[in-house]
């Protein structure tokens, strides 16, 4: 249904808005100290690889508890700005069409199959991968923001 689309959709054009830029426009990071395009980019292979693994989980039968590890504070913890972004544009690509795969081919009632989230309780696979693509349509408007940004020169240095 939707979602396939909302994640094939938003996943091809997520991808899209990273060329074509140079290193310091992809490094920066806006005025409001949020996430630099680099950064973003990492952020949502991390949340890929772990909306994957979850539904993955519940695919297999699982039912808890699922895999659960805080992709918001990896950014921080890691130097995202001094990643490659080629490889981790080819590692989100990678996991989006393991994860469309997965959907693709999943009945009706597989979608409503839950499994136990460490912090969350019961989620069902369906709504899994619905934040995924909210998550998706969220973060494409915050690339497309910060680009608007970056082409009116606002933005700070490397050290905020």
């Amino acid at each position: 249904g939707w979602v396939l689309k909302a994640l094939r959709e938003a996943g091809n054009s997520m991808l899209s808005e990273f060329h074509g830029l140079d290193e310091d426009g992809l490094r920066r990071r806006p005025e409001e100290r949020g996430l630099s395009l680099k950064e973003i980019a990492a952020h949502l292979r991390d949340a890929e690889d772990l909306a994957l693994a979850q539904m993955s989980a519940i695919a297999e039968g699982g039912t808890g508890p699922l895999p659960a590890w805080d992709v918001d504070a990896l950014p921080l913890e890691s130097d995202y700005r001094e990643c490659d972004l080629h490889a981790v544009l080819a590692e989100f690509r990678r996991l989006r069409r393991e994860t469309t795969y997965l959907l693709w081919g999943l009945t009706g009632e597989e979608w409503e199959r839950a499994a136990e989230h460490p912090y969350r309780g019961l989620v069902t696979l369906g709504e899994l991968a619905r934040e995924l693509a909210e998550h998706d349509l969220e973060h494409l408007w915050q690339v497309r923001r910060l680009k608007e940004q970056l082409a009116e020169g606002a933005g700070t240095g490397e050290d905020d």
